[in-house]
Formats: structure tokens, C-alpha cells, sequence
């Protein structure tokens, strides 16, 4: 169930103010939509982090070369688990840009590096392109590629959104058919899971950044497939899983997605650790800017992956 009587923090009370303010679009174009996203993210997410590495490289796909993004706040370190990242945005817009603060986050705040993945995006490149390209990258990371200059011991996927659809999707590949590196944990930020159009759907369908029209603008040109495990998480295996971080945030439609399928890793006896930051919006996690809260619930989440790093 999601909150009937949900919190309204006051610095998000002040956000969606603004944001519910705005004229909405004439039209949703994904080329316009993508220029606006990273627009957004310019005004509302923090700072990047300085950090010894950062750069920009490819890794082979099965239709071409994958950007991705290398991030360490140290200039080499012994052998460590890297933090392979997914950028959200209804497998329509978001790259490696609008998430680029968050990523230089994790790599400071839990002294490990990450990887970021700029996956195929809809509608030129529609299901299964995305979870494709980003089991490719996590394959190809495994190995501890050349590039890279380190050796890779272990795997944490994340994102938020999409990207948490497709932390989940890589991750229970590699946990069916393992990578040269371990998967160590997963961690899923308000991820979209199921096909559901009710509960916190239908509650926050609009006024709260999130909007179902948004949500079924992305499924039209995204196309996912209705019951795919690699396309909606709900329907996969959970037993067998790697150690799993779940967040859902209180004022966004999809928080029931993210609670069910927290609900059915426990069932499986899954190490699960799930967050509910009540009185926040979608995508928190890259608004930290325009939200002291959203940065408070940012740090929340990255202490847990540092307890469930420990036990690993």
C-alpha cells in the first residue's frame, strides 16, 4: 500500500511548487526531453566531487562500442569491488552527464571506484537494447579490463529509476550465469519493477515530478515486454540473489514497485535491506541541490552500502 496520509517535507513542499509551476510541455519529444532532463540536473544536483579519475571510456557491445565512465577518488589502489552505476530516465533520456555528480559521490564517499554506463537509449533503440548493453558492460568490467588499471574483485550494480530496473536485470544475470567477478550487492533506488497502474501509481500520478503520463510515455517507446524478467524485475527469480539495498521515496509513484519487490527478495531469504524516505520525490537522489533532504536520504542510502559492504 503506498501512504495515505503521506509526509510532506518542506523544502519539497517549496520544490514541487516550482516544478508543479512550470508550463507543461507541448509536447514530449525525446531529443527536447533529454536537453531539458540534463537542464534540470544542472539546477538542482550538487556539485561534482573532485576525484583523482575520471574518464571517458568504451567497452565492446553487441551493436558497437558502450561510452562508459570511469571514476576513482584515488590515482590507483590494490585490488577492490567497483561500483558499476545506471543512470535513470525512462530508458529515454538521462547519460552519463546528468548523473555525473552522483557518481564522483559514491566514488568519495565509499573510497571505491565506479563505473558509469551509457546504455542505448528508446525510442531509437528500444527493449531489450538497454539491459543488453549493460550486461555487456558489467561482463566486460568483471574481467578487470586493461583500461582500467585495477583488478576488479567484486560487483555492486545501482541506479535509480530505470537504473535500478537494470541493476537488478544485470545482476541476477551474472548471479545465473556468473562474470569473472562476484556479484556483491545490488542497490535499487525507487526502481521501476512491474507492469502495476495502481496503488502509488494512481495516488501520485501527477503533481509530484513523476507523473504517469511521463511513466507511459517511456513504456510507449521504450516497448518492454508485459512478464519479461528483463524487462519487468518483479516477474524474475528472486531466490539466490545477491545482498540487496531496496529505497523507495514516500511521495512517488513508484514506491509500491520498489516495496514489492523488496517484500518478495525477503520471501526468498535474500539479505535485503529496504529504505522508505518518506516525504521525498522520484530521483532524489540527483537533486541534492535544490533539496537538503534529498542529500540527507543520498548519505542514508550510501551508509547502508557501506554496512552491507561489511558483510561481504
Amino acid at each position: 500500500m503506498s501512504d495515505s496520509t503521506p509526509l510532506f517535507r518542506e523544502d519539497v513542499q517549496g520544490f514541487l511548487a516550482l516544478v508543479n509551476s512550470l508550463p507543461a510541455p507541448e509536447r514530449l519529444d525525446p531529443a527536447e526531453q533529454r536537453a531539458g532532463y540534463l537542464g534540470l540536473k544542472a539546477m538542482t544536483e550538487a556539485d561534482p566531487r573532485p576525484l583523482a579519475v575520471i574518464k571517458d571510456l568504451t567497452c565492446a557491445g553487441p551493436a558497437g562500442p558502450i561510452p562508459v565512465r570511469f571514476y576513482d577518488i584515488r590515482e590507483s589502489r590494490e585490488p577492490a569491488p567497483v561500483i558499476l552505476f545506471f543512470h535513470g530516465g525512462g530508458f529515454v533520456i538521462g547519460d552519463l552527464d546528468t548523473h555525473n555528480s552522483l557518481c564522483t559521490e559514491l566514488s568519495a564517499e565509499l573510497d571505491l571506484p565506479v563505473l558509469a554506463v551509457h546504455y542505448r537509449k528508446a525510442p531509437e533503440h528500444p527493449f531489450p537494447a538497454a539491459p543488453d548493453d549493460c550486461e555487456a558492460v558489467a561482463r566486460w568490467l568483471a574481467a578487470s579490463p586493461a583500461e582500467l588499471d585495477r583488478r576488479v574483485t567484486g560487483l555492486v550494480t545501482i541506479g535509480g529509476s530505470a537504473g535500478g530496473n537494470l541493476a537488478t536485470v544485470t545482476a541476477r544475470a551474472l548471479m545465473d550465469k556468473p562474470a569473472a567477478a562476484p556479484m556483491l550487492l545490488q542497490v535499487l533506488l525507487y526502481p521501476a519493477t512491474d507492469e502495476s497502474q495502481d496503488g502509488s501509481m494512481a495516488t501520485f500520478a501527477e503533481k509530484h515530478l513523476l507523473t504517469k503520463v511521463a511513466m507511459d510515455w517511456f513504456y510507449s517507446l521504450y516497448l518492454p515486454e508485459s512478464g519479461n524478467p528483463r524487462a519487468f524485475p518483479i516477474h524474475a527469480e528472486a531466490k539466490g540473489m545477491c545482498p540487496t539495498i531496496v529505497a523507495t521515496a514516500g511521495l512517488d509513484p513508484l514506491q509500491d514497485q520498489g516495496r514489492r519487490l523488496a517484500a518478495k527478495l525477503v520471501d526468498a531469504g535474500v539479505d535485503t535491506l529496504y529504505l522508505h524516505i518518506a516525504g521525498m520525490t522520484h530521483d532524489f537522489s540527483t537533486t541534492r541541490k535544490a533539496l537538503p533532504s534529498a542529500h540527507a536520504a543520498t548519505a542514508k542510502i550510501i551508509a547502508a552500502m557501506k554496512l552491507m559492504l561489511t558483510k561481504v
